[in-house]
């Protein structure tokens, strides 16, 4: 008998899934990149992150009604291709991959900053290249174990989340811990109003916003090694989301109960503050503990869903062949090691970088993940349009108010890119992703359509 080849194992049960997104959104944006929100648009960057969060959830039920129908490695980049063309599926795929590895560049540079709290004099290129050795020897793991692993880093921050959550309210409405008066929710209006920069600043604070759920996406790439994708999918999209936009508004909104929102970042870490005040004393090292398993787990996350990515291109001709390569766990072993490789350059940049170098990292990582969600969103639409009446009434999962809401939906989208333009600080971004995109385009008719048409595929 013939011995079946190495493929893609369903290891992946509800629990594991939920905490892989929430461990890929859920990391630098809110801890360290909120800030920069907050200044950007006051008290009223909450309403910017309700739109984000609406916007984001119409997103996630257009991937779930694909990926429901058709679970498939590669996802919306498989979607795109089939859908939109095969140059679309091309930049699709390549500008997600781009985006995991921009943010995980950032991740591991934020994880040699911590490590730097408890070891000053250990240089920080040490600590990069240990975590990415880490992460990719985690990654080579039987998806199981790698989801489980995800499970226990993501579950860390979540509960300091809401611990966060616990104690800011208490300090916020009974005056808890020796450092705080009780302030209820009179902070958020009592500093120039509750936008005090007006409706520019809070559509200024979009590029941010969005930023911050970025990788969100990733549920979508995990249905091609769900146990049982029809039903943990739905799931997943339908809680995850909202989960992760209470955690945001309810965190930052505390903080800015708080604390002025002018102060916030400007003092240390207002996450810091909060501990301390509360009279814990290793309040630093309790929320350094906490920030390195949130990079930690953003970097397994991130890594996971750009090596699944690889591996859904290489099998549409999309990618190299070599991508295609399977160890007998069910792990595409030769795209972790790419993304490792890739990964590197973080040892270089640390050298090289100046600190505000994260703002252009999560500008660039903002400008892919917009184009990723439009991709998805014009899928969904193609992918309708190719139904028939009968088919449309047999969706198992489908998105609410179509075509409405997704039509609104692009229009956000592409307000964000006009904004990643307007703001001088960001405009650097919207010109390095326009290049990116030229750059496919050129790679994908000079060599890579070929190879693409010549591909044996099966979708």
């Amino acid at each position: 008998m013939q011995q079946q080849k190495p493929h893609l194992l369903r290891g992946l049960n509800a629990r594991h899934i939920r905490f892989i997104a929430l461990g890929s959104a859920i990391g630098t944006g809110l801890f360290y990149g909120s800030a920069a929100a907050i200044q950007t648009a006051g008290p009223a960057v909450l309403l910017a992150y309700l739109i984000g969060g609406a916007a984001v959830f119409i997103v996630m039920r257009a991937l779930g009604e694909m990926a429901v129908r058709n679970p498939i490695s590669g996802s919306f980049g498989s979607y795109a291709r089939h859908y939109l063309g095969p140059l679309a599926g091309f930049i699709t795929g390549w500008t997600y991959t781009f985006e995991m590895v921009i943010v995980c560049l950032a991740d591991v540079t934020a994880f040699g900053i911590y490590m730097g709290l408890w070891y000053p004099d250990v240089p920080r290129w040490i600590w990069v290249m240990s975590i990415i050795c880490f992460i990719g020897a985690l990654n080579l793991c039987h998806v199981r174990i790698f989801g489980e692993m995800e499970f226990w880093l993501s579950l860390i921050k979540v509960a300091a989340i809401i611990a966060m959550i616990a104690a800011g309210a208490g300090i916020m409405f009974f005056g808890f811990g020796h450092a705080f008066p009780a302030t209820g929710l009179s902070n958020l209006w009592s500093h120039g109003g509750f936008a005090p920069n007006g409706w520019g600043g809070v559509i200024a604070s979009l590029g941010i916003v969005m930023f911050a759920f970025g990788g969100i996406e990733i549920i979508g790439i995990t249905a091609a090694e769900a146990q049982d994708p029809q039903k943990v999918i739905p799931q997943a999209i339908n809680t995850i989301p909202l989960r992760i936009v209470l955690f945001y508004i309810c965190t930052l909104g505390i903080l800015m109960a708080i604390f002025p929102w002018s102060s916030i970042g400007q003092e240390g870490s207002p996450f810091v503050l909060i501990f301390s005040g509360l009279g814990i004393p290793a309040a630093a090292n309790i929320l350094n503990v906490i920030v390195i398993s949130a990079a930690i787990s953003a970097i397994n996350s991130n890594i996971f869903g750009a090596g699944r990515m690889m591996y859904g291109m290489a099998k549409e001709g999309l990618a190299p062949k070599s991508f295609l390569r399977i160890a007998s766990n069910g792990v595409p072993w030769m795209t972790v090691v790419v993304m490792g490789g890739a990964l590197l350059v973080a040892v270089v940049l640390n050298w090289l970088i100046p600190e505000q170098i994260f703002v252009l990292i999560a500008s660039l990582a903002t400008f892919a993940t917009i184009w990723v969600w439009l991709m998805i969103l014009l899928s969904h639409f193609a992918m309708r349009r190719s139904l028939t009446p009968q088919e449309r009434d047999e969706i198992a999962f489908p998105l609410p108010f179509w075509p409405l809401a997704p039509a609104l939906t692009l229009l956000l989208m592409a307000l964000v890119i006009v904004v990643l333009g307007w703001v001088e600080e960001t405009r650097i971004a919207l010109i390095a992703g326009l290049v990116w995109l030229a750059l496919l385009t050129v790679v994908w008719f000079t060599r890579a359509k070929k190879r693409a048409e010549a591909a044996v595929t099966e979708y």
